[in-house]
């Protein structure tokens, strides 16, 4: 059974720097994609960055390409978003996804399997 844990969230000033890491444990990732998602209050849940988990290739959302980078540890099956020059509209429930397939992950439809999310706050 594929878990996904994440940790790592919490309160930070604006144009602080936050460190989301995401654990999966129960499959071989190596043909998956992985991604973070987030949801603010009152709002969809969005897409923000993924990783093709065994060539490394990235994608990400617009509103966060420069600021946020997504990385992967092949060797400790964790997923990790670097977060920098963070803004009040960052704050959101962020969730670890991954799917079953090589192809970059960005639309919640194609996720197979989700984290329980882990809240990160940006304080003006």
């Amino acid at each position: 059974q594929v878990q996904l844990v994440e940790s790592g969230g919490g309160l930070v000033q604006a144009g602080g720097s936050l460190r989301v890491s995401c654990v999966a444990s129960g499959g071989t990732f190596s043909s998956y994609a992985m991604a973070w998602f987030r949801q603010a209050p009152g709002k969809e849940r969005e897409f923000v960055a993924t990783i093709n988990w065994s060539v490394g290739n990235t994608y990400y959302a617009d509103s966060v390409k420069g600021r946020f980078t997504i990385s992967r540890d092949n060797a400790k099956n964790t997923v990790d978003l670097q977060m920098n020059s963070l803004e009040p509209e960052d704050t959101a429930v962020y969730y670890c996804a991954g799917g079953r397939s090589t192809v970059l992950l960005t639309t919640i439809r194609r996720a197979d399997y989700w984290g329980q999310g882990t809240q990160v706050t940006v304080s003006s």
